[in-house]
């Protein structure tokens, strides 16, 4: 594609129409697996995990947010609403990051799952990281410039799931049988957080992001170290049992968590949030 000024790329029908995608697919994923983080708020582990997850989880839907404004500032609509008003079907976030961290809620008895917590976390952290460094390259320059900004946060956020997967998987027993399960769980659907939907041939053809295969085997190769030095094995391949959140594919999990999400921005939709 050839165009004479890069800062009107997004102007290009097909360019935006794939930068959309996109951009969605980016926020959407950082804003439901926010939420998810945020319920476990007073339940983790112990105080200082509590403070790190919450700084973590805080950042995160600062990312997100930093996507929704690229959608504003392109003319989809508002930030707000964009973050806010949108059903359940017009999603792009993985099905994966939508799942329930565990039976019960919040508010009633939760018997959240620390060791799903952990390996959803650090997987899509990994995988996040493989994300932002290609975006890094993207031929839209704002959303390069976010890319570099996220990036300097994601680095702690990867180190700190790194750290406590390695240590639950080499602390055995109870520990590593839990770990396992729930690395199982998570490879289960985990194909949904590479996937870049319908439109992923005309991101990669505008340059806007590298090919679902490339970000995957990168994933692959940085994760592998990781397994070999815990004595697991790393499958080669993982599907989507669920289907594929970038074509609006989600379960009742996503549709219980916007309600809450939304619960007081319905209040007042023209207010500033």
């Amino acid at each position: 594609m050839i165009v004479t000024k890069p800062e009107e790329l997004h102007q290009l029908p097909e360019y935006k129409a794939a930068l959309v995608e996109l951009l969605f697919q980016l926020a959407d994923d950082d804003f439901i697996v926010a939420y998810r983080g945020s319920e476990w708020l007073g339940l983790a582990p112990h105080i200082e995990e509590d403070v790190a997850f919450s700084s973590i989880t805080q950042d995160t839907m600062g990312h997100a947010a930093m996507y929704y404004q690229l959608l504003e500032d392109i003319g989809i609509g508002r930030a707000d609403d964009l973050a806010h008003r949108r059903t359940a079907a017009e999603r792009r976030n993985a099905i994966l990051l939508e799942e329930v961290n565990g039976l019960g809620h919040y508010l009633h008895e939760p018997q959240y799952d620390w060791a799903f917590a952990v390996v959803r976390n650090y997987f899509y952290a990994q995988a996040k990281k493989v994300r932002i460094d290609s975006l890094k390259n993207c031929s839209y320059e704002p959303l390069s410039q976010v890319a570099v900004k996220v990036n300097m946060e994601l680095y702690y956020h990867l180190m700190h799931w790194k750290t406590w997967f390695v240590q639950l998987v080499n602390a055995g027993g109870e520990a590593r049988e839990r770990m396992k399960k729930a690395i199982e769980k998570v490879f289960d659907d985990f194909a949904g957080v590479f996937s870049l939907g319908e439109k992923g041939e005309k991101m990669v053809e505008c340059g806007l992001i590298d090919s679902e295969e490339v970000l995957k085997a990168r994933w692959l190769q940085i994760t592998k170290p990781v397994f070999e030095q815990t004595n697991l094995e790393l499958p080669s391949e993982f599907p989507m049992k669920r289907g594929n959140g970038r074509n609006g594919e989600h379960t009742p999990d996503l549709v219980e968590a916007l309600a809450i999400l939304s619960e007081v921005y319905r209040l007042d939709p023209l207010a500033i949030w």
